[in-house]
């Protein structure tokens, strides 16, 4: 079947569910003929976005992320107005099949939503793939008039920092540990937090998070990059909602502080720099993976490794010098990028 890319964009726009859900499919595959396909769309849109709140969430196992975006965006929904997106980033579902967002019954509400849109992690294949689909993803929510994206992560590290490169507020999410210890808290995590809430403040466990958050209060001092501002560090309920506007006025006034002193369209100018390069790496890679003659050439050192009949360096090398031979007749070696001349995508 046919790509009509204008009326892709048209209908993207307008908010169709369905072409939203067929654009965003487009975007997430790696096949040529869909990326060029893929980027004419996305210039088109890309016009359209740039306004909405961009909040990651992140959180140690068992913090109850999916629980909590179902509370959160049910609130923002319901009694703010917004219109939410929730994408999501996981490289392990490439390996697994499955994916942070797999299971929507932890969604259930939100899911039933008309305003609410929720996207399960692309299988990209590696971080960068996951990663590139995810930012492409927003331009297609944002354009489609969701003004607010939640990012949520797997929480294995490598990918809070991808998607603390894509959103403006990162919000990391905490749970009560045994006695008065906080479990699996990296320290390079929470150097990436802009608030933090420890959740499932409810019960007998009240009490716990209470304590828990005095203590990652105290954390945040010592490691926090932006000496200027106090991260929040607030206690919060999925379950009984306790909380939870509090936080959401926390996600407000740090996007209130970024805007007064020229932060935010500073942190936009370093998403675009990050884009940049993911792009450049993202196109190289798809080339070394996809190009014939490479794939040949790759393929069969990979069998002489198996029988010791070559070293990793020396295969190494050949593959770099047969890559350097069919760079001229790459697509973006000739001034396009998925058969489409090379242009800024501002978002």
């Amino acid at each position: 079947m046919a790509i009509d890319v204008p009326e892709l964009v048209d209908q993207v726009l307008a908010g169709n569910r369905q072409v939203i859900a067929r654009a965003l499919t487009l975007v997430e595959s790696s096949k040529p003929s869909h990326r060029e396909k893929a980027h004419e769309m996305l210039r088109q849109l890309a016009p359209h976005t740039g306004k909405a709140i961009r909040v990651g969430i992140s959180g140690v196992p068992g913090a109850g992320k999916s629980t909590f975006i179902n509370k959160m965006g049910t609130k923002l929904i319901k009694e703010h107005g917004h219109q939410v997106a929730v994408l999501a980033v996981d490289p392990s579902s490439t390996r697994t099949g499955g994916s942070i967002l797999g299971d929507r019954t932890r969604m259930g509400e939100l899911a039933t939503l008309d305003d609410a849109f929720i996207r399960p992690s692309p299988s990209g294949g590696h971080l960068g793939g996951v990663a590139r689909a995810t930012r492409e993803a927003m331009i297609v929510m944002e354009a489609a008039g969701y003004d607010v994206v939640l990012v949520e992560t797997v929480g294995v590290g490598q990918s809070e920092v991808a998607v603390s490169e894509m959103v403006d507020t990162f919000l990391m999410l905490a749970v009560a540990g045994t006695g008065d210890q906080l479990q699996g808290i990296k320290k390079g995590i929470l150097e990436l937090a802009d608030v933090v809430a420890v959740n499932k403040a409810d019960g007998d466990n009240a009490g716990n998070a209470r304590v828990s958050a005095r203590e990652l209060s105290i954390a945040m001092k010592l490691v926090q990059a932006d000496q200027n501002r106090r991260v929040p560090v607030l206690t919060c309920s999925s379950y009984t909602g306790d909380g939870l506007d509090d936080l959401w006025q926390a996600v407000l006034d740090h996007r209130e502080y970024l805007e007064s002193d020229g932060s935010l369209q500073a942190r936009r100018l370093e998403q675009q720099r990050e884009w940049l390069w993911a792009m450049v790496e993202d196109e190289i890679l798809e080339s070394l993976r996809h190009e014939p003659k490479l794939r040949e050439v790759a393929q069969r050192i990979e069998a002489d490794m198996s029988i010791e009949a070559t070293s990793a360096l020396k295969g190494a090398e050949e593959i770099l010098q047969t890559f350097a031979q069919v760079v001229p007749d790459l697509p973006w070696a000739q001034g396009t990028m998925g058969g489409q001349s090379l242009s800024l995508i501002h978002i």
